[in-house]
This record gives C-alpha cells, structure tokens and sequence, in this order.
C-alpha cells in the first residue's frame, strides 16, 4: 500500500510521508491507493481481541513502511490508561436495536481522542523517517472538540509546536474553556473572528503557501495537520467502527448475514467517511446515514448531488457540526469518481471559485445508493435529549441528539429497523446548558454550577476531565481577525 493525492494520482508516497507532511503539495489528500479486504474468520480473530489487539491488527495493514514494534508502540502509547476502564469504545444497546457507541470516554470527552491520542506518536514516528530532524509544527483549525483533543495530545510532545484556531462565538463554554486553559510548553490557542469555516479555510491557505514554507524551513521548522484532512486522523477512527462490528458479533452471529446501518453527526464528513471506509474493507455496513444540524449542506448533497455552501450559517447547540465546507467529502468524491484525480480537482476548484458544484448522474446514483442523509434544528435536538433520557434513562449530548434524531427519521421513512450502531461524539457535560434545558426546568448561573445541577437532575456521574476543569487558570486570550492568522502563527513561533 501506498498513498496518492486525490488530485494527482502521480503523487505516491508511504504512510509516513503522508502522515508527516498531512496534505500534498498541490492541497489534495492523501488516501491508500490498495484497501485490505477483511474476510469471516479476520473478524472473528478481531473480535476475540481487546481494542488495543484490535488496532493493531487493523492499522499494521495501513502503516506500509512502520514495523511491527513501531505499531505497537504507537498503539500501546496511546490506548493504555487514556479511556475509561480502557474501554476506548464501548457500546450501550438502547431498545432493541439502537446500538449506541460511545467515543468519548478519554481525555478530553469526545470522540476525536480515538484518533488524537494516537495521532502523535504516529507522527513523531513518521517525523524520525523522513523530516530530517525538523521541528513539526502542528496547524489545526477546529469547530470545538478536535482542538482541545489535539492540544491534550501534541502537550509537551518533543519536536513539536502545535497552534490551534477556533471560531470565538462558536465553540460552547466548555469547549472554550478546555482550549484556553491547556497546559503545555509548546501549545498555543488563538479565537478568531469568524466561523470554523473561516478557520478551515485560513489554515489550508497558509498550508499551501509556498512562501510561508519556506520560511518555516529557513527555521528548520515544517507544517503538518492534526486535523482530519491528514490521513493519520482518519486510519484510527476506522479502527472503532471495525471494533463496533466485532462487540456485535459476540453478541449475534448473524449480524454477518443481515449487516447493520450506521449513523454519524457529521459535519467536516471524517467520521462518516471511516465509515465507509470499514465498509469497503468488509464490514456488512447496509447504509451510511448522515446527520445534520441546520447546517444541512452534506444533507442537501447526499440528496441533490449539489454541494453549496453559500447558503446562510447557523450557530447551533451542536457547534462542532456548525460546518458548510465539509474538507473529507474531498475524499468521498475520488472514491464516488472511480479515483478520477482530474474530475476532483475540477469539483474541487469549483467549489474554491464559486462556492458549489454539481456531480454526474453516475455519482448521485453512487451516493444515494451508499448514503441517506437527514437534518433537525435544535428544538428537535433538545426535544430527542429529552425522549431519549425519558424512555431509556439514557442521556446524550447535542451532537448524538441529531444522529438519534435522524436514526427516527430514516426508520419513518424506510421501514428499516435493522441493528443500527449511533456514534456518540462526546459527553453531555461538554454542553451542559442546553442538555439540562432538555431534561429539566430549572437552572444555574455559571457553567460548573450548570454541571453539578446536571449531574444531580439525571444521576449521572460528571466525568472527572470536566470536574478538573473548575479551577483551571486561563492561558490563552487572544482573539484575531480571520486575514490575521498568519501574523499569529509567526508570532506563535517566534518568526520575524
């Protein structure tokens, strides 16, 4: 296995250069030009594993030019004593068949810890292959969860500086609180003027700019990505949806003959697409069902074929989906395309120039047949926080509230019951405000007194991440203007 660019198939390159250098030359994405193809008794084998077995197995098929003692060590490094009763995964069956797995049980409380605990050890090892001994500096722009997740993990880590870029109005309190707050020698946190879009956008220009890499080598520095354009965010998250399918067959063989539908909250397309990509590899995945706030741009794709984000921007109570350039569909698309580089990048510059594109007949066919996408504003959203709690005791937060929602509206609009597994994207203490507005008429002034109140409304336990969070001293306060983000990644790096 190599990894070529989604808009220049010439580009081929191994695992570590994918991972170290995040996105190619030309802003493409790096994707595996071969997949593994996993048979019946590969998952059976999987299944009698524990997660970290499990990702191994998995990733060594991915990490062309990593040995085995290299895998381990990532792996071990990132799964041991990270997640709650080392569970990084577990699923909770609600009903009869609403299997929901519960992907935010590390450091940080959401999902994005399954992939940004291993992230920097896949990278440092990468680095050690093929960056000659420059400092890696880490670029992320994030809608909330990936930044506090890629700061806890890059904290400290040698070789490295990492700066993060969030939207100022569109993360939650907590959110903002667990950015601003981190600790580290070598992290740096800016709030920008704008939404994550803008913050996408301005980190990819800077990514790409020729002139700023050279500066950045003149100081024996090098960008790469700890966001889900870099294939090392994404070959992780594939693991988890394996590892769902395998908990499911210890509990029902047959699940191998009727396969099972998956939902995911979706907004920048990465989760869902690890998804797809599980399915490709073997896993009896029925239909990949993508859930949407009322930024419905991936809905109105997956049932148009018509990508447009100039539309209007909503900021919601599920801010990390508060997204209309959705960066991994980029990768959706090469496979839609049948690996056509040119047709990518041609939707691709459409999109950069006028804001939309359309696909062929042939891709809508493609995506209708894999997808079915849905969307629901945030008075569903508190309304499904609210049923879910009441008839289960069950309760989720704002992001896993749409994906349950939409799980409703495909079952009313196809018939179809089947074993569904919901990817829960973080805990309900992140957005502790609107998911008590959900489960309980009273209230509290400030956001921990928000949480306890939560805590003894529901009887659920607060997790201690968020309790540590109390009295943790602010760091970082800096806001700037979107067309500013160069200056502060400069400044950050003490470049004149």
């Amino acid at each position: 296995m190599n990894y070529i660019s989604t808009r220049d198939k010439g580009v081929k390159v191994t695992a570590a250069q994918a991972i170290a250098q995040g996105i190619s030359v030309e802003g493409g994405l790096f994707v595996p030009d071969t997949f593994p193809s996993f048979t019946k008794d590969d998952f059976h084998t999987i299944a009698g594993l524990d997660y970290k077995a499990r990702a191994k197995y998995i990733l060594k098929h991915f990490l062309n030019d990593f040995s085995q003692e290299e895998v381990e060590y990532c792996v071990n490094g990132a799964y041991t004593g990270s997640f709650d009763n080392e569970q990084p995964a577990p699923i909770s069956l609600l009903g009869k068949n609403a299997n929901i797995l519960e992907l935010w049980h590390g450091p940080t409380c959401a999902f994005k810890d399954l992939a940004l605990q291993l992230l920097p050890y896949l990278l440092t090892t990468s680095a050690k292959k093929v960056n000659n001994g420059k400092k890696t500096v880490i670029l992320v722009a994030t809608s909330g969860d990936t930044g506090k997740a890629a700061l806890e993990g890059f904290k400290d880590v040698p070789d490295t500086e990492i700066l993060v870029f969030y939207p100022s109005e569109g993360v939650s309190p907590m959110q903002k609180l667990q950015m601003d707050s981190q600790k580290g020698g070598n992290v740096h946190v800016c709030a920008i003027k704008g939404n994550f879009d803008d913050a996408q956008t301005g980190v990819k220009k800077i990514f790409t700019d020729s002139q700023v890499k050279e500066k950045l080598a003149e100081n024996n520095m090098l960008f790469s990505s700890a966001n889900s354009i870099n294939w090392g965010r994404l070959a992780p998250q594939i693991v988890y949806y394996v590892s769902a399918y395998c908990d499911l067959l210890g509990r029902d063989g047959d699940y191998l003959e009727n396969g099972f539908n998956v939902v995911v909250p979706t907004g920048n397309f990465g989760n869902i697409l690890a998804a797809y990509y599980a399915k490709k590899m073997g896993v009896p995945i029925n239909k990949l069902i993508c859930a949407s706030n009322a930024n419905n741009v991936l809905t109105d794709f997956i049932n148009t074929g018509k990508y447009d984000r100039n539309r209007d921007f909503y900021t919601t109570i599920s801010p990390s989906m508060d997204i209309l350039i959705s960066s991994n569909l980029e990768r959706m698309l090469f496979e839609l395309c049948g690996n056509n580089d040119k047709e990518v990048a041609a939707l691709q510059a459409e999109l950069s120039e006028k804001g939309t594109f359309e696909v062929s007949d042939r891709v809508k066919t493609a995506l209708r047949e894999l997808f079915w996408g849905g969307c629901c504003d945030d008075e569903a959203t508190l309304e499904t926080i609210g049923k879910y709690f009441g008839e289960y005791g069950y309760l989720c937060d704002t992001h896993t509230a749409v994906a349950l929602n939409i799980y409703g509206q495909y079952i009313e609009a196809t018939g179809d019951d089947r074993h569904t597994v919901i990817a829960s994207t973080a805990s309900p203490y992140k957005f502790a405000g609107s998911v008590l507005s959900a489960v309980s008429d009273k209230k509290a002034e400030g956001e921990f007194d928000t949480v306890r109140l939560l805590s003894s409304e529901t009887k659920t336990e607060i997790p201690a991440p968020i309790k540590a969070l109390e009295n943790a001293a602010v760091r970082f306060n800096t806001v700037c203007e979107k067309q500013e983000m160069l200056g502060a990644v400069y400044s950050a790096l003490g470049i004149k």
